[in-house]
């Protein structure tokens, strides 16, 4: 089984205007170049090129404005930017669980805890790899013991998760970027996996799309860095993934039609109609179920 070890990052600010004394809330998507980060702003309209935003006991400057609520942001140095998010800001939870704090306190430092996998290390998403939420430690301990392999792979989920599907990246066949980190260790643990004729499986569709985004020849997949933009859909060539472990999504989402693409249509919906009848929980602390190809 891959797990994907990406942490949260508690990306989730609020600023005030310098000049105006206006607020703006800030999602910090990731860091372009030390010290520079690209994010999404609320409002975005009323800012420009040169607009200081106090954040805590930091400046930061916006450098561009990029289009579609998405700027570029000064924090002077990447030692400022820690600072930033580290006194003001709060996890990304998803709109559907509400938050009325605007700065850490102590419900936000347990949202910290539990929108967090057992496997998190790598800081640097917005939003919780949520199929691994479903692991606990003596519960990795019991599959361990049973013969499953368990190695880790990092994809930083970026703001496009929260982004409804649009007809645009249907037909582009491309989703928003993310980046993905791959060991030699995890690539060795999938080849072996292959050659003794086990099956692979992806403990969620971030993990499923690292692994497909990195595919090399005979299954396998190539250890280093990159960024994907794959958007998954029916008729796929499916070359690393047997099997996948994942939430009941959204419809209209990325993630449902990735799914499909596994599974096939037919028994994803199923499964659904399965669900809804029987009351299961959807979003990132809902149920979850294990299909294969």
């Amino acid at each position: 089984m891959v797990v994907n070890d990406s942490r949260v990052l508690p990306a989730r600010l609020w600023a005030v205007k310098k000049d105006t004394g206006g607020s703006v809330e800030l999602l910090l998507h990731r860091e372009v170049k030390p010290a520079m980060w690209e994010a999404l702003s609320r409002p975005y309209r009323r800012l420009k090129p040169g607009t200081e935003l106090i954040l805590g006991a930091t400046v930061a400057t916006v450098q561009e404005l990029l289009g579609e609520g998405k700027i570029t942001l000064s924090f002077g140095s990447p030692a400022l930017a820690r600072a930033a998010i580290r006194q003001v800001g709060v996890v990304p939870l998803p709109p559907y669980i509400r938050r009325s704090f605007r700065s850490p306190n102590a419900e936000e430092r347990k949202d910290r805890r539990r929108y967090q996998t057992i496997f998190a290390r790598t800081e640097g998403s917005v939003a919780a790899p949520t199929a691994g939420l479903h692991f606990s430690k003596p519960l990795v301990t019991e599959l361990r013991r049973q013969g499953v392999r368990v190695a880790p792979v990092t994809l930083h989920v970026g703001w496009g998760t929260f982004a409804p599907l649009s007809e645009q990246s249907w037909q582009a066949r491309r989703l928003h970027p993310e980046t993905y980190a791959i060991s030699a260790e995890t690539a060795g643990e999938i080849a072996e996996c292959r050659r003794r004729k086990g099956r692979v499986i992806a403990c969620g569709t971030t993990v499923a799309r690292t692994l497909e985004s990195a595919a090399g020849k005979r299954g396998l997949v190539k250890a280093g860095e990159g960024r994907t933009e794959l958007f998954i859909q029916p008729g796929h060539r499916w070359q690393v993934v047997d099997g996948l472990l994942t939430n009941f999504h959204l419809p209209r989402s990325s993630l449902l039609v990735l799914v499909c693409a596994l599974a096939g249509p037919e028994r994803v919906m199923a499964a659904y109609a399965e669900a809804v009848r029987r009351e299961y929980r959807f979003y990132s602390y809902g149920d979850a179920m294990l299909v294969f190809r």
